[in-house]
């Protein structure tokens, strides 16, 4: 069997400028009515119907028939994760007004890539559990048992991450700090207690999140993370 891929299938599938933005939206691990992708890309509803059908066919999206609408989302993690690798050999968006470079300047200081925090807010939570060593080094993340007490202490269903199918952790390169965030199964379990304890929120669209005043009153107390990083904040 030969060992070379063929990334023809996906490189089709990515150009153009449609796509991009379906597939930026949902890297949040949301999905999202093909409408609101077609108001999103600026493009009509049967235009973005095609669009969809390719990114489908490439095994990147999938489809979610409910009743007579059709909604869409990225086929897996996997498909986040390569995502976001390949966001750090790509350049920016052309940012076309201020209110997408603001939004832009909000993403890459917390967003979700998949289920799990990435952005500014990512790679400092990772940065300072490595420093604490509940994270073994920065190659790996892999868990120690002082990291299974510690996020145990604040909620993190470590157990339901541990020992299943998916990694337990792996290290995501983020695109736009080009340093590793924590991913895998507990990457997921992770951003679900932050959204769960309201210490982030998700923005009212896109994909980037909020940090809660509680939420930096967590982040400095327990493991000193200053607002000086410029984090998006809520209320």
């Amino acid at each position: 069997m030969a060992r070379d891929r063929d990334f023809t299938t996906v490189g089709r599938a990515l150009a153009a400028p449609a796509r991009s933005v379906f597939v930026n939206l949902l890297m949040d691990g949301t999905t999202r009515p093909a409408g609101e992708l077609a108001h999103a890309a600026g493009v009509s509803p049967s235009t973005a119907s095609e669009h969809l059908g390719v990114l489908v066919d490439a095994g990147l999206v999938r489809c979610e028939p409910r009743g007579r609408h059709r909604y869409y989302a990225l086929a897996g993690p996997d498909v986040a994760t390569a995502l976001e690798a390949l966001g750090g050999l790509t350049g920016d968006a052309p940012v076309t007004s201020l209110r997408r470079s603001r939004e832009a300047e909000r993403l890459a200081g917390a967003r979700f890539c998949y289920d799990h925090l990435a952005g500014r807010l990512g790679v400092a939570l990772t940065d300072a559990w490595v420093e604490r060593g509940w994270l073994a080094d920065s190659d790996t993340l892999a868990l120690t048992a002082v990291g299974s007490d510690g996020l145990r202490g604040i909620g993190v269903d470590v157990d339901a991450a541990v020992g299943g199918r998916r990694a337990t952790t792996r290290a995501c390169t983020d695109w736009t700090e080009r340093r590793p965030h924590l991913a895998g199964a507990l990457g997921a379990a992770v951003g679900a207690r932050f959204l769960r304890a309201g210490w982030v929120v998700r923005a009212p669209a896109g994909r980037g999140v909020r940090v809660t005043p509680t939420g930096l009153d967590m982040l400095r107390t327990a493991w000193g993370i200053d607002s000086d990083i410029a984090l998006p904040t809520a209320g």
